[in-house]
């Protein structure tokens, strides 16, 4: 066997020191800007749907019609009773003072509901300033302001943009925290040793700086569309990703240094082993997520760059960061409980009794394959009899945020008292000659409580609008003899404007919008409806849209991989196949847990298409991990005893990887937004699933089972066990892999 001289003692010292320095520029550069994402993230839904949507073609054209692009914000008070004409006063001076806030556009009179016992203002807030800041300030003069007697709540789509930024806030800071203990206290535990989970960790945290500051760029120069969404979602997938590759590399670096290797020569071996398995798996992940290019909605669609990024720099950090940290350190990282030699070897027959939890695993395996697949596979498909339960349709905006929301609570008072639509009406642009026409079937649909127009000579910029003779009438304001108003015209068009009878956020609203779009589609007048109603439907539709076009292509995307890694048709179809089965256990699971746990009112489409990116592309993880390892085992020792001996090789290291990913997505946990919550449950459990049941049971009993047409049709397919045992007829290793896929 011919052997590559060692270099030189200089290099085998300088390399690591320069690779450490490199990294440690990298996250001194890259550490800062997780103060700064706030500077290029948006949290606007409008700004995430593709240019075909109607909402977003009605959006584009809004300047046009109102002269700006504001978000309202609606002020309400409740008198506990009849309100009096002094709390009136009050509120119209709390009108002027918001008038006088900085990024608010317009404020309209102070609006008494019919029952007399509540007022409302409208704030138009100019929607490209900071909303959340101006909310906040506007918020403070109500409750500094507000009449005896009143009590005041901000809410409509301003209101709960900024309640949903607050949910975010922490996800920077707490997030990271909750992650990154999590990780530290579960590698303490596997490895009990102090200095190991610090480099583990180092490799994590400079991926993600590194990462962190490229993304940065790309959405300064717009490149990508990063929200609090996806910026939480980055953060744990390169942590979880960077600390599993991470412990690929350190169990391959504990097996050499257990062989006897000296320090260099460890890390070399280490590399060369895991270095297939890391490119392989983390490839796998980066092209499932690329599949989300696919996606009409731009914030899933800038998940799959913006997380290939990060999994591409958690591949880079594991095979040079901490080859480098360990080339430095030694057998001294294991500190106090340093590998000797000969104490990771793996015994010679695991079908007969041994030690070990792994090695008694893969005897129970050997002797019950069959019944051990088998059974697995009926758990995961009775777990999965709850996706029929699962709701992922949409849920209101008011239901996002699972913790305090004053908006929320401002919306519920608003529908007491005036019609539940107010402040966020609908926007229907459409022909002149046609706006009559289109304002009787307005004025006519249930769900809609008013109609109006936008008219600049009217103090509201909209006047009230009735269809009369084909003609459109709009109400005259002012004193008795003014002249009516005219509507604004914008290249032939007008704009009405539909005040809805439910709560802009709700179900039944969007699906007014459905309807009203259905009926204005049959009398064929053109007309297009935007709107916040509008905008969540056409984001909740094109979500439902995505999932059912992507997910096949993942699918097809992986399986191919699987067979140029394998060389095989057989073993890949089965682990896809695996995978599947434990996505839909763990999406049954997490219905029945999110309906009758914790009483969720539902889920945003994009979930269940989420989860599915992460638990395959992340979960195949675990099968490349052990099945590339029963490969390498099978061509020395037979099929049969190489299932055997992968399982007992790998099982520590992917369970511990197992528990390290599902305590970061965990961690998601902590930012109290419903999507998130979701997300992070059903991640967590199913890569348990994947860890305990997939990959421990039932994977390595199938393969047992079916033994060597496993690899059909590669040669290995057809290599009788006893033909590959020892050491392969006088070949070396290399010598007989050549010979397999020649």
């Amino acid at each position: 066997m011919s052997s590559t001289p060692a270099p030189s003692r200089w290099l085998r010292i300088a390399l690591p020191i320069v690779l450490v320095v490199i990294w440690l520029a990298g996250g001194t550069i890259g550490g800062p800007y997780f103060g700064k994402v706030e500077e290029v993230s948006t949290n606007d839904q409008s700004s995430f749907l593709p240019q075909s949507a109607e909402s977003t073609q009605v959006q584009e054209r809004l300047d046009d019609f109102t002269g700006g692009d504001a978000i309202p914000a609606l002020v309400v008070f409740d008198a506990g009773g009849d309100l009096d004409a002094d709390q009136l006063t009050g509120v119209r001076d709390v009108a002027d003072a918001a008038a006088d806030l900085p990024g608010v556009l317009e404020v309209s009179p102070a609006i008494p509901s019919e029952d007399g016992e509540a007022a409302q203002i409208v704030v138009s807030i100019d929607a490209t300033g900071e909303v959340n800041d101006v909310v906040a300030e506007l918020r403070e003069i109500v409750e500094a302001d507000a009449p005896p007697g009143l009590e005041g709540w901000v809410t409509g789509p301003a209101g709960f943009t900024a309640d949903l930024a607050t949910g975010f806030t922490g996800i920077d800071g707490l997030l990271l925290l909750v992650a990154l203990g999590a990780v530290f206290v579960i590698l303490v535990v596997v490895y009990r040793s102090p200095l190991l989970p610090l480099l583990v960790l180092l490799t994590s945290v400079f991926a993600l700086c590194v990462a962190l500051l490229t993304v940065w760029w790309l959405a300064k120069a717009q490149i990508v569309v990063l929200n609090g969404q996806v910026q939480g979602i980055l953060f744990i997938l390169v942590i979880g990703a960077a600390t599993d590759y991470a412990l690929l590399y350190v169990a391959r670096f504990r097996e050499a240094i257990g062989e006897g290797r000296a320090r260099w020569d460890a890390v070399t071996t280490a590399w060369r082993g895991a270095v297939e398995p890391i490119l392989a798996s983390g490839g796998t992940v980066i092209a499932g997520l690329l599949c989300l290019l696919l996606s009409d909605l731009a914030s899933n669609r800038a998940l799959g760059p913006i997380a290939s990024i990060g999994i591409a720099f958690a591949m880079l950090s594991a095979l040079t960061f901490l080859p480098a940290l360990l080339a430095l350190t030694g057998r001294a990282a294991f500190w106090p409980f340093i590998p000797k030699t000969g104490m990771v070897e793996l015994p010679a027959d695991l079908t007969q009794p041994t030690k070990g939890v792994w090695a008694r695993l893969a005897r129970f395996v050997a002797r019950r394959a069959r019944v051990v697949w088998i059974l697995s596979t009926v758990v995961l498909l009775v777990a999965a009899v709850g996706v029929t339960q699962l709701k992922a349709d949409g849920v209101p905006a008011s239901e996002l945020v699972l913790g305090e929301s004053q908006a929320r609570d401002g919306q519920a008072v608003l529908a007491e008292h005036f019609a539940a639509g107010s402040g966020s009406p609908l926007y229907v642009i459409v022909a002149e000659d046609r706006a009559a026409d289109t304002a009787t079937v307005l004025q006519d649909q249930p769900g809609v409580d008013g109609v109006g127009v936008i008219a600049d000579d009217t103090p509201a910029g909209q006047a009230g609008v009735a269809a009369k003779d084909g003609e459109l009438v709009l109400t005259a304001a002012g004193p008795p003899g003014t002249a009516a108003p005219e509507p604004t015209v914008d290249g032939g068009d007008v704009m009405l404007v539909a005040t809805l009878t439910d709560a802009a956020d709700s179900l039944e609203a969007e699906q007014t919008v459905r309807d009203l779009r259905a009926t204005l589609a049959e009398g064929t007048t053109g007309a297009i409806v935007g709107g916040t109603t509008a905008v969540d439907l056409d984001t909740n539709d094109t979500s439902i849209r995505d999932r059912t076009v992507i997910i096949p292509v993942i699918l097809v995307v992986v399986l191919l991989i699987l067979m140029l890694l394998l060389r095989s048709i057989l073993a890949p179809v089965l682990l896809i196949l695996s995978v599947i089965v434990s996505f839909a256990a763990a999406l049954g699971v997490s219905a029945l847990v999110f309906d009758g746990v914790f009483g969720f009112p539902g889920g945003d489409p994009a979930v269940p298409l989420y989860g599915f990116v992460f638990l395959v592309a992340l979960g195949i993880d675990y099968n490349i991990f052990l099945m590339s390892r029963v490969r390498e085992e099978s061509l020395r020792h037979g099929t049969r005893r190489g299932i055997l001996r992968g399982l007992v090789a790998t099982g520590g290291v992917i369970t511990s990887a197992g528990l390290v990913l599902a305590a970061t997505f965990a961690a998601l946990g902590v930012i109290q937004i419903l999507f998130l919550v979701q997300l992070a449950f059903i991640v967590a459990f199913g890569v348990l699933l994947d860890t305990f049941i997939v990959r421990s049971l039932l994977v390595p009993a199938l393969a047992y089972d079916i033994g060597r047409a496993i690899w059909w049709p590669s040669k290995l397919a057809h290599v009788e066990d006893e033909d590959a045992q020892g050491d392969a007829g006088g070949m070396t290793r290399a010598e007989y892999r050549r010979t397999l896929d020649a």
